[in-house]
C-alpha cells in the first residue's frame, strides 16, 4: 500500500474520523473496544472508519496477545505539511506527535509506520551508513559496526554535541534493528534515562513497509525524545524516492546551530 494525498484527504474529511484521531492523539494504542466506547455508534461503524484510516496511513495497529490496539501515525500529515505547508511556514512549526498513553508499566510507546519505493537492502544501508543517515537525521549520523551488542554513538558534526548513544540488542539485516535509546542533546531529555527503538522493515513487492516503535518511554517523557520521527522518515522516504534532501524544521534548527 502506497499513501496517496487523495486517500489521506479524504479520510480526514469525515469529522468521525478525524473524532478517531482525535482520541487517538489524547491516548495512543487503544482497542477497537475502547475507542467503540468513546463513540456514539456502533462497533461495525467504528471499524468501518478506522478501516478507511488504516489505509490511508493515518492509523497503524501492532497486536498485544490478543489485543489489536490502534495508534495514530503522524508520517502522511507530516508529509501533506512538507509539500503544501512547510514552504510557507517558519522553522518553529509544531512537529505532528501523538501525546501519550498510559499503560499498566506507566511507560509509552509511540509506533510510526511508512512506505518507501525501494529494496529492503537499501533501505537498511540507509539506516546503517553513517554518510547516508546524515541526510535524512538532520546531519546526524551513527557509528557503529552493527553486530549485536555493539555500541553506537550520534554526534552532530557541525556542532560536536553528543546526540544520542546506545546498543544494538538486535541486528537482523535488512529486517529489524533493536537498540536502546539515550538522547543526550541536552539535560532535560538525557534525565529521560534509556529506552527503546525497534526498526522493523517488510518488503511489499516493489516497496517496503518501515515501522519504527518507540518504546519504553516514561509515561509523560519529553516529547522531543520522539516527536523527530515525522520528519526523519519523510526525509528517508525522500531521499531514497528522489535522491534529494528534504528541508523540515529539524534540519534547518540543526543547520542554525552548525553555523
Amino acid at each position: 500500500m502506497v499513501w496517496l494525498v487523495d486517500e489521506v484527504f479524504k479520510a480526514l474529511a469525515d469529522p468521525t474520523r478525524r473524532g478517531l484521531l482525535d482520541e487517538l492523539r489524547r491516548e495512543d494504542g487503544q482497542t477497537l473496544t475502547a475507542l467503540e466506547q468513546r463513540l456514539p455508534m456502533t462497533r461495525f461503524g467504528v471499524m468501518k472508519h478506522l478501516r478507511v484510516l488504516e489505509e490511508a496511513g493515518l492509523v497503524t495497529t501492532k497486536r498485544r496477545g490478543r489485543e489489536k490496539l490502534h495508534f495514530l501515525n503522524a508520517v502522511p500529515i507530516r508529509l501533506v505539511h512538507d509539500r503544501w505547508v512547510s514552504q510557507y511556514s517558519e522553522p518553529w512549526a509544531a512537529t505532528l506527535t501523538g501525546l501519550k498513553r498510559t499503560i499498566e508499566e506507566k511507560t509509552m510507546e509511540k509506533v510510526f509506520e511508512i512506505y518507501i519505493k525501494t529494496t529492503p537492502e537499501r533501505l537498511w544501508q540507509a539506516i546503517t551508513d553513517s554518510e547516508l543517515r546524515r541526510r535524512y537525521t538532520f546531519g546526524v549520523g551513527v557509528e557503529s559496526d552493527w553486530t549485536p551488542g555493539s555500541g553506537y554513538e550520534a554526534v552532530h558534526p557541525g556542532t560536536g554535541l553528543e546526540i544520542s548513544s546506545g546498543e544494538n540488542l538486535e541486528v537482523d539485516p535488512p529486517r529489524k534493528l533493536v537498540q536502546s535509546f539515550h538522547a543526550r542533546w541536552d539535560e532535560d531529555v538525557a534525565s529521560e534515562g534509556t529506552s527503546r527503538v525497534t526498526w522493523e522493515i517488510e518488503q511489499v513487492e516493489d516497496s517496503c513497509r518501515l515501522r519504527v516503535i518507540h518504546d519504553q518511554l516514561r509515561d509523560g517523557a519529553n516529547d522531543q525524545i520522539y516527536g523527530g520521527w515525522p520528519m526523519i522518515l519523510s526525509g528517508l522516504k525522500t531521499l531514497l524516492e528522489t535522491g534529494e534532501d528534504l528541508t523540515t524544521p529539524g534540519s534547518l534548527m540543526y543547520a542554525r546551530a552548525g553555523s
